[in-house]
């Protein structure tokens, strides 16, 4: 479900799509039975966690050496903009990068239950690593800090769940708290999933309608897919990498009701994982400093977008 976060009702694709040679290159990334869907957001359009088991993360390796084949893309915000243009002055984003570096220091507490609302859940996991032990943790908070400069320099106000400051944690709980209490305008958590091999390709996971305990998503169910629908196909655009091959039907969006960052959340608020740690393949791809900032310049670009179209 490419972005699909809420209920069964998508975005209404009232602007044309706009034909350019890069539509035919982003086209053929993509399911023929969806290519041009996915365009028409990537190019045209208006402008995480999956449900697999992840395996606990070592400490504090260091990426692998960075493909030469990964150039920088020229999808950065404020080409062609007058100097000083801050399109996102006065708007609030919360970044959450997804685990904590030093989880596995702290089984214990991270292992402790907390309620979602409609169950519960542990406070927060180690997360994955590749197979030469970059850790998803790390990961998420690269991402999160080249995120943090591109939004910042629109004009945004960026504030982070953490950024290694923990001993371990925030609980998920507490993640969701966060940007509420913020008052976020739009909410993005960053994670790398930690599926099988062959298993490749990014996924945003939307809000469920839940309304259970404290948990009641019923208002940020629609703002969210709107916001996991522009990120999805401006993630497409600017790292050039598939929707998922394993979850959400090639359409690169999956719908979950068990996580605590989303069910508490009364922000509009996604997940994004942006590939698979454990397929080779991928994980050259996110240990990529190059591909990083692809993929910081892609979220960047989808909240950019949903922000414009409020």
């Amino acid at each position: 479900m490419l972005y699909d976060d809420d209920d069964d009702t998508r975005p209404s694709l009232s602007r044309r799509l706009r034909r350019s040679p890069a539509v035919i290159t982003v086209a053929a990334l993509v399911p023929a039975c969806l290519a041009g869907w996915l365009v028409w957001h990537a190019v045209g359009g208006p402008d995480h966690n999956s449900a697999t088991a992840k395996t606990p993360a070592p400490g504090r390796s260091a990426a692998a050496a960075e493909p030469s084949h990964a150039a920088a893309g020229d999808d950065k915000p404020g080409n062609g903009e007058p100097a000083g243009h801050r399109p996102l002055a006065g708007k609030v984003v919360v970044i959450d990068p997804g685990h904590n570096p030093n989880n596995y220091r702290h089984p214990t507490e991270i292992n402790h239950r907390v309620n979602i609302g409609n169950g519960t859940t542990e406070c927060d996991t180690t997360g994955t690593s590749t197979n030469d032990g970059y850790a998803e943790a790390r990961f998420t908070l690269d991402v999160s800090h080249r995120l943090r400069s591109l939004l910042e320099k629109q004009g945004a106000k960026v504030r982070l769940t953490q950024n290694d400051d923990h001993s371990f944690g925030p609980c998920v709980t507490e993640r969701a708290a966060f940007g509420n209490k913020a008052k976020a305008d739009a909410a993005v958590s960053v994670h790398a999933d930690g599926s099988s091999v062959g298993h490749r390709g990014f996924h945003v996971i939307l809000p469920a309608p839940v309304k259970a305990g404290t948990a009641n998503t019923r208002d940020i169910v629609a703002p969210s897919r709107e916001l996991g629908t522009r990120i999805a196909g401006k993630f497409l655009r600017s790292t050039g990498t598939a929707p998922s091959n394993y979850i959400g039907g090639g359409t690169g969006l999956d719908t979950r009701s068990d996580l605590g960052g989303l069910n508490l959340s009364t922000v509009p608020k996604v997940f994004i994982e942006c590939g698979n740690m454990r397929d080779p393949k991928d994980a050259a791809l996110l240990t990529s400093e190059s591909w990083r900032q692809k993929a910081a310049q892609g979220i960047a670009n989808g909240i950019s977008s949903f922000l414009h179209a409020e």
